[in-house]
């Protein structure tokens, strides 16, 4: 909270107080002959020169202490900042406010004015910046430069603040916003309003000074809240010319103007010298001064960005005119990360662990020696397309945020990955507004990583074969090395920390090729043209196919020959690759022969036994009407029964005359399919009988003799199963 005017006259008092038992002990210790200087300065004691001027050089003694350092040991002579600045000064920036011709001549114009209606009293959100063509010269801001000191000895912290500008004409009134937020405007043409906001703790300072170098007063303020907040009026401090003999011990601020001509090292611009732009700065066109923040209640307090100002008064109420805005700083923080996992990886198979992921951010704050933050942790992926960076707004939060209030490590959350994709993480670090600590995030470096789908193995294997023609060929395919597929109702309803999750999924169709002796040829004549399609079901690695899955996994070919079939598997998306086999038909386990139907031999002689006779008349024919009796016996002696019977009429008018049986089915004489090579059947035997015709006297009857007419049959058959057609 702001300092009342009368909790600021008693810390002058306080001031005043401690610096005469200062003077008393000094006088003390020099009796004593010791030399001991436990002083409180003021703040143009420090080391910084508040002389009027920007030179070292011209060093003068302020209350008896001589100062070292003045603004051109804090800068170049082109205005940059010095690589190292003098013991005690942390951060020094100057900003040039104007515009030269390309042939070194003056610019009036400037993107860096304020817009009518600006005013310190209003937020951030209220102040506007436009272009202005024709600056008036006496508003006109040509540098403005800032930088921040801590004593040694008090750890005081203070803020020395200075700025030029272009003509002296009357009085001038002048204003510094040290502001935490990164607050900025720049106009190419009309009213742009400003970017960032206020922070609790921003400090206003405002002076008034004479043409004639005089500063008459300074004064500084605070403002409370956030920029929906308000500019406290009571003073933080309030003093005039740093000038010693013109300023109290002790004061916390103080500021100076130029008496006479100055020259700075840098480039600069007044209307009144000849060219205008140079070196010279004429009396009261330079205006410096300080701050002690630690006694004025900022000693916590970081500054980042410093705006100088010209305005129509010292009132807070002013119109302000032209502004140059520098980087001071003072506090700053980084926010460094490292994935618990980089580069690329694939996502861990069905019956492995799960992916977890983890980020660690160490935060590193300067400026300030306690703080308040958090860090929080954002996860963007499965579908980061650009593996550089988790864009601010984008990802899911994991976890809460972390308190943070020293510099180290954090480390986030860890988290389940199911889904394979692109990730990056952010963290980030939101900095303490009432410490004028600004946020941080990470630059991306070592935060991005990539999960691989797998590629699973697939292998095939025809049903057994050859398969006769007419019969049905069969295939089965089995998978393996497949990922779970990505979870469900995780993080943003995702798949990270997920709470459900299952098996691969997906379809492998078959195909069959052929006939063909090599090669896929066509597609076997009737399959169908989409293959026959088996879903999966979630059911991972496994084997899949076959007769008796739905559907079958079989076809009758409508043709004889080789035949080939061919598996794809469609892949789960996005955690496993399609993949293929046999596309060349080339794999035997995926070939099957459909052959002809084929015929075995074998053989079983049958025989049907018949027999001739011839009857012979020794003198005359033979008469009409005569027969002959054939009788089969299965014995060599004709005895027993007859096995076959027969008789033959015999025909007259010859002397002889041939006979014969016709026995064709009557009997047979059989053998067997397995009966051994050489195998004998018999004896049979043949009993022939004649007798003359009825009323035939002349001839006699007769027979055969048993003895003379019989057989035995040796014989091989063939019991197969045959041999293939030449």
């Amino acid at each position: 909270m702001a300092s009342s005017r009368g909790d600021t006259r008693k810390r002058r008092d306080a001031i005043g107080k401690r610096h005469r038992r200062w003077l008393h002990s000094i006088a003390l210790l020099v009796v004593a002959g010791l030399i001991f200087v436990p002083v409180l300065l003021a703040v143009h004691d420090e080391a910084f020169q508040l002389d009027g001027d920007v030179l070292a050089s011209t060093t003068t003694s302020n209350g008896g202490t001589t100062q070292t350092v003045d603004w051109d040991s804090l800068f170049n002579a082109n205005g940059t900042t010095k690589a190292s600045l003098p013991s005690g000064f942390g951060h020094a920036r100057l900003d040039r406010d104007f515009a030269t011709s390309s042939g070194g001549g003056f610019l009036t114009s400037d993107t860096t004015t304020f817009a009518t209606g600006s005013k310190d009293i209003l937020p951030i959100s209220g102040w506007q910046c436009n272009f202005d063509n024709n600056t008036n010269s006496k508003v006109d801001l040509m540098n403005a430069y800032a930088a921040d000191y801590i004593d040694p000895v008090t750890g005081d912290r203070f803020l020395y603040f200075g700025l030029e500008r272009n003509v002296n004409t009357g009085d001038a009134n002048v204003g510094f916003w040290f502001l935490q937020d990164n607050v900025g405007c720049q106009s190419t043409g009309g009213a742009v309003t400003f970017t960032g906001h206020h922070t609790n703790g921003d400090l206003l300072v405002v002076s008034a000074f004479t043409n004639g170098g005089t500063v008459s007063n300074i004064t500084a303020y605070r403002w409370v809240g956030d920029d929906t907040g308000f500019l406290d009026l009571t003073p933080v401090a309030n003093s005039g010319d740093c000038r010693a003999a013109l300023q109290p011990a002790g004061d916390p601020i103080c500021a100076v103007s130029n008496t006479s001509q100055i020259s700075v090292p840098w480039l600069t611009a007044a209307k009144g010298l000849n060219p205008p732009v140079g070196h010279g700065v004429p009396t009261a066109q330079f205006f410096e001064g300080g701050i002690d923040l630690t006694q004025s209640g900022f000693g916590t307090t970081c500054f980042n960005i410093f705006i100088g100002d010209t305005r129509s008064s010292q009132s807070p109420t002013a119109t302000l005119f032209d502004y140059a805005e520098g980087v001071l700083g003072q506090c700053a923080s980084t926010t460094t990360t490292q994935s618990s996992t980089t580069g690329s990886q694939d996502i861990p198979a069905q019956g492995s662990p799960n992916l977890t992921v983890s980020d660690t951010a160490t935060i590193n704050v300067s400026g300030v020696t306690s703080f308040n933050g958090t860090v929080s942790f954002f996860l963007c992926g499965p579908s980061q397309t650009a593996l550089t960076i988790c864009a601010d707004g984008q990802g899911a939060a994991i976890g809460s945020a972390q308190t943070v209030t020293a510099n180290g490590n954090k480390t986030s959350d860890t988290v389940t990955i199911t889904s394979a994709g692109s990730y990056c993480w952010r963290a980030v670090f939101s900095g303490d507004a009432n410490a004028g600590v600004p946020g941080s995030r990470d630059d991306g470096t070592n935060e991005c990583f990539t999960v691989n789908p797998r590629s699973p193995t697939l292998t095939t294997q025809a049903g057994a074969g050859p398969v006769n023609f007419g019969g049905a060929v069969t295939d089965t395919a089995t998978l393996g090395n497949l990922a779970k597929d990505a979870g469900t109702g995780g993080i943003g309803g995702g798949s990270i920390n997920p709470t459900a999750q299952t098996n691969a999924g997906g379809t492998i169709t078959f195909f069959l090729y052929g006939p063909s002796t090599s090669g896929c040829g066509s597609l076997a004549t009737g399959f169908p043209t989409a293959g026959i399609v088996v879903d999966i079901n979630n059911g991972g690695d496994g084997t899949y196919g076959g007769a008796n899955s739905t559907p079958p996994v079989s076809f009758t070919p409508q043709s004889p020959g080789t035949y080939h079939w061919v598996a794809n598997y469609s892949g789960d998306s996005p955690n496993n690759n399609a993949n293929s086999h046999n596309t060349n038909c080339n794999v035997t386990n995926e070939d099957v022969v459909v052959r002809q139907i084929p015929t075995t031999i074998k053989t079983k002689q049958d025989f049907i036994p018949n027999d001739t006779a011839t009857v012979t008349s020794t003198s005359g024919n033979l008469v009409a009407g005569g027969s002959v009796v054939f009788s089969l016996y299965d014995n060599a002696t004709c005895s027993g029964t007859a096995k076959y019977t027969q008789t033959v009429s015999v025909p007259g008018g010859n002397t002889f005359a041939e006979v014969n049986t016709t026995n064709t089915t009557s009997f047979k004489i059989l053998t067997g399919y397995t009966d051994t090579p050489g195998s004998v059947t018999g004896p049979y035997s043949w009993k022939v009988v004649y007798t003359p015709a009825v009323g035939d006297t002349a001839h006699t009857g007769i027979q055969s003799a048993c003895d003379a007419e019989k057989f035995s049959i040796t014989y091989t058959n063939d019991p197969g199963p045959g041999s293939a057609l030449p």
